[in-house]
């Protein structure tokens, strides 16, 4: 990936404050795609001792969002699908996302939510709008001047 683009990325994680409030961390990404993990915590867990579905589906979207800011390019969550199988207790789940299509403004987004064994806890699928086009403004901006 080149190296303009990973630090875009990089600056764009920095400034996810919902992203490390809520204890998600990106542990890999190339183009069209990203990992990101979350070791539970108490604060992950429902009241049923289970890690609560809204740190999966937050997991989840933290990592399709890097795997669509992988073009350089800023977008927002337009839609997304979930379906749950499986939850554990205790220890690390990861979502693996892979972009699926891309298009001049929407992207579309698979991710998998796996726990421990490897074990697929959910899947999801997530549209994705484009806002801008982040890393490549400044290269637009100097070719004006």
């Amino acid at each position: 990936m080149e190296e303009k683009l990973l630090e875009h990325v990089k600056q764009r994680d920095s400034m996810n404050t919902f992203m490390h409030y809520n204890f998600n961390e990106r542990v890999a990404m190339e183009p069209d795609y990203a990992v990101c993990k979350l070791e539970v915590r108490p604060e992950s867990l429902n009241p049923f001792g289970m890690i609560h579905g809204g740190a999966i589906c937050t997991l989840a979207d933290n990592a399709a969002g890097v795997a669509a800011h992988t073009d350089g390019r800023l977008y927002v969550t337009q839609n997304s699908t979930f379906y749950f199988m499986g939850n554990q207790r205790s220890g690390t789940i990861y979502a693996t996302a892979r972009v699926r299509h891309r298009g001049r403004s929407t992207v579309l987004i698979q991710v998998d939510i796996t726990g421990d064994n490897e074990k697929l806890l959910a899947t999801a699928e997530f549209s994705m709008f484009c806002v801008g086009n982040g890393v490549h403004e400044e290269a637009a901006e100097k070719e004006k001047k």
